[in-house]
Formats: C-alpha cells, structure tokens, sequence
C-alpha cells in the first residue's frame, strides 16, 4: 500500500491525516509539511521509529510505515511576516509586493539562496504557451525523480497562473533541481549555496522535459524535439584533396551559439561566422591528418529557437570563468532565411510571400493614420474622438508546415523572452528574465520575485557593452500571420489593389 495517512508531531503541533505517498520522492511530503508548519524541507528532520526520512526514497523506512502512525519533525521555521498596521494605502504608500498586485502584474519568484538563475530560467520557458498547456496535462506516472521535476515545474506555472500573489517560493522545484542535478547543490566555505549558470540550467531542464513529456499525437516525438529541435544540414569537404568526395550528414540542435569576436558586432554575424569552421581529422585517401571545412546549413527551423550568446570563457591563471562584455546588437525580429538550405528556402518562400502582403498593408494603415493627424494640425482642428471600440482578434495562420507540427514555415522568428547576467563570471553575479506577454504583447522584467513593466527600448538596451544586465540566451518564437493573408503573394495583391481603385477612378471621370 504506497499511500498512507500518518500524523505528523512537531513542537506543540500536531497534523493529522497527512497524506504519504511513498511512490512520490520524500520531498514531495516534505513540501506537504512545508505549507503546515513553515518549516523549509531541507530543515526538517522527521523520525519513523529511529529511522531519518532522506530526500531521493523511502527505503531506510518504508517497512515500518502504516497507517494511522504518528511521525515526529524537528526544524525550525521562518519567522512570520508582520500583520499590516494600516488598513488603507494609496498607491504611492504601497510596497513592490503590494503596488504588483494592485497592477495585476504577473507573478514573480521568490530568491531562495542564489536561485535567480533558476527562476530566470522558469520565466523564460513560460513564453512558450504550448509547453505550458503541455505540461499543464502532465502526470508522474513513473514516481521517478526526473518525473517529479516536471511534475514539480507544472506546480509551479500552475500557481503563476491561478493564484493573485505577487511572489511564489519555489521550494519543491529547487530542492528536486538540486537533488537530479547535483552540480547545482554547491556551496561556498560558509555554506551559502553558490551561484550556477543558467544556461546550464536551461538545458538541463529541457532535457528533463524532453524525457517526460509524452509523444505527441500522431508523431513520433515531443513537444520538446518537435518545438525547439532543430536541424542541420552537414557537408565536409577536404581542403587539401579535392578528390575525396565530400561528406553530408545531418545533426540535431537544441540552441545555436553566437560566438563574440573582435569583428563580431551583430547577433547574425555571429551566427553565420559558426556555420563556417576549419578543424582537423584524419583522412582515410590521405592516410594522415588533414584540414577540413565544416558547412553547416539549416534543414529545419523549430519553432522557438534558443541562442547562446557565448560570453563566458574559462582563465586558466584565475580558474574563473570570465565574461566578454562586448556590445553584440540584436534584433527583435529575426530572419533566418540566409543560412537555410537551398531546399528549406523554396519551401519558406510561400509564406514569407504572405507577409509581405500583410505587412504592406500594414504600413499603408500607418501612412494612412500620420495623413489623418497631419491634416488635422494644419487645419487646426482636434482629431474627432470616437469612442474606443474593441478590436477583434483575427485568426492567425500555423506558423508550422503542414506536415511537420512545431516548425517553422516563415524563417520569421519574434523575440519572446532574453535572459540576462550582471557581473563578471557565470558563477557570480545575477540572473534576471525578462519576457513578452503573448497576449498583449508588453514586455516584463522578472527580477526575482520583483516584476515591472518595460518597454521594447528597454530589451534592445541589454545588448551589452558595460555592467547593465546582459543578454547571454535569447529566445525567439515564430512570427504570426493573419489567416487572411494566407497563400496571398504581393503580386496578386496589387492585382486585387487595382481592380478595386480602376472603378473608383472611372466614376470620378464620370462626374467631371
């Protein structure tokens, strides 16, 4: 029987009816006693007849549990924040914590001993909608550890979402990220758990997610390898015999990495410099030794595209991994379409077709609304005030090709969330995210458990070039196209522009 009802004493407390479900890691029961008494997990001690609860399973234990048995817990808690004095605050009055739920801000991450590089990371996945519905669904049907990470990490979007608290403490999260991966449970000479790198981080937990996560309907794969894999097309060519036939291959990626050089000044630079290298392998025509050129091109585009910008290197003097604080501009929208290959290029074509029209239109709408506001000054009238109507969403087109889900049809890529370092080494310093909301399109910089509005000059600024927060991963999504744009090419819309301005122009002559 792996669950049971026990009581758990602690001081002058007693919890009875306590669920223990030995299926689960003990730190899941833990969280339990957590949200009952206050006290953190990695304080308590709890005690079953001699025997201490350990963190990863049951088995010093699990033969002496049963139902109805009472455990006993040592460990201090947190001392209890103040009840509020006043009854009534004005906006100016209020606190950051205070003043985010008064604005409806979203919800921020609680700093629980250097975590900012894993709540960064938490804020910067919850930019992608599917992987929240996805996980939104998710089971531990394992009761493994990696399991109850996702598991832990589904907790915690489920609270952001559902729950008007302008901070959460992800507890549960830390200690099972900490438990799975060892290397982030470091601590200093004083005990203070030490800073990690987030990137590191990032994907580790995408390889977490790509391991439980379900397949999807009708493929072969998950949302991870299907949303955020990517492909490349390989040729290697022997530069010093061109009579060894070039090699072709295929690699999978999860990121592409932006490697900073003197001339690199741009986010594209970098990545077409990196799909062009020179190295070294044994050739079997030669028999010896031989340089190579490695070309790499795109074969498919995933959806949300991950991008290392690799600031980091290691000094073997100072044995600290040092940061490069160049300035490196990045854009917040992305075209791939240069480094694809030939083949992925025709089949982009179409749609990027579409947006041109969409976008043409777009900009006439523009030059329309300056016109208006520009005659209104000269006249020196006020622009007529109609009441705000409401603008309906339209329906947008897939941004994936029709037979692979998760792709990208465009090489349009918008930028959704960018995650920061400020210091000097990955190891130290602090990790911030910043995202954009998918439905209203503002951006946000989540410092932790403090959340504030930014704007889109605000995200272009962390390109570098100081101590300001740096962008070191960026994360971009797929560019959206209005259904009613679909399969439309600019040379059928200015087909379609002058069959409806022909009659205009015939009626008016008509008057004359």
């Amino acid at each position: 029987m792996p669950v049971f009802k026990v009581n758990v004493k602690w001081s002058k407390e007693l919890f009875s009816g306590v669920e223990l479900n030995t299926d689960e890691p003990p730190l899941v029961f833990k969280a339990q006693l957590f949200a009952l008494s206050g006290v953190q997990p990695e304080r308590q001690k709890i005690m079953v007849k001699g025997s201490t609860i350990g963190d990863v399973d049951w088995s010093n234990c699990a033969a002496n549990l049963k139902n109805d048995m009472t455990l006993m817990m040592l460990g201090s808690a947190d001392k209890l924040p103040e009840a509020p004095v006043k009854q009534q605050q004005f906006m100016e009055d209020m606190s950051e914590a205070q003043l985010a739920i008064a604005l409806d801000l979203p919800v921020g991450l609680k700093n629980l001993g250097n975590t900012c590089y894993l709540n960064s990371v938490v804020q910067y996945l919850k930019a992608c909608p599917e992987l929240c519905t996805q996980l939104s669904k998710y089971s531990n049907t394992h009761g493994d550890m990696p399991g109850s990470l996702t598991l832990a990490l589904k907790n915690t979007y489920d609270f952001m979402d559902k729950y008007k608290q302008q901070e959460f403490a992800p507890i549960l999260l830390v200690q099972l990220l900490k438990t799975v991966f060892p290397q982030f449970s470091t601590t200093g000479e004083d005990g203070t758990p030490q800073q990690q790198d987030a990137n590191e981080c990032l994907t580790e937990l995408l390889r977490i997610l790509q391991q439980n996560l379900p397949k999807l309907s009708g493929s072969s794969k998950n949302l991870i390898e299907k949303y955020f894999f990517g492909e490349f097309a390989v040729t290697m060519k022997n530069d010093e015999s061109p009579e060894e036939p070039e090699r072709t291959s295929s690699e999978n990626f999860l990121q592409l990495s932006c490697f900073i050089s003197q001339d690199v000044k741009y986010l594209q630079t970098g990545l077409r410099q990196r799909l062009e290298e020179k190295l070294t392998k044994k050739s079997e025509l030669l028999n010896r030794d031989a340089q190579y050129t490695k070309t790499s091109r795109i074969s498919r585009l995933p959806a949300y595209l991950s991008i290392q910008l690799v600031r980091f290197f290691y000094k073997e003097r100072e044995r600290v991994s040092a940061k490069i604080l160049k300035d490196i501009k990045f854009p917040l929208v992305l075209d791939l379409f240069e480094i694809c290959t030939s083949d992925l290029q025709k089949r982009l074509i179409p749609t990027r077709e579409s947006f041109k029209v969409q976008e043409d239109e777009e900009n006439q709408k523009k030059k329309a609304e300056k016109a208006k506001a520009a005659e209104a000054v000269e006249a020196k009238t006020q622009p007529s005030q109609q009441a705000t109507q409401k603008v309906e969403e339209e329906e947008l087109a897939s941004f994936s090709f029709d037979d692979d889900v998760g792709s990208n049809n465009s090489g349009y890529y918008d930028l959704v969330a960018v995650l920061t370092h400020k210091g000097r080494s990955s190891n130290s310093g602090h990790y911030v995210g910043w995202t954009k909301n998918a439905k209203t399109g503002q951006w946000y910089m989540y410092d932790d458990d403090v959340v504030s509005p930014v704007t889109e000059e605000d995200i272009l600024k962390l390109s570098g070039g100081g101590d300001w927060h740096t962008a070191y991963v960026l994360l971009y999504g797929p560019r959206r196209l209005k259904s009613r744009f679909l399969n439309k090419s600019p040379a059928s819309a200015e087909a379609a522009a002058a069959s409806t301005t022909t009659p205009s122009a015939i009626e008016t002559s008509d008057k004359k």
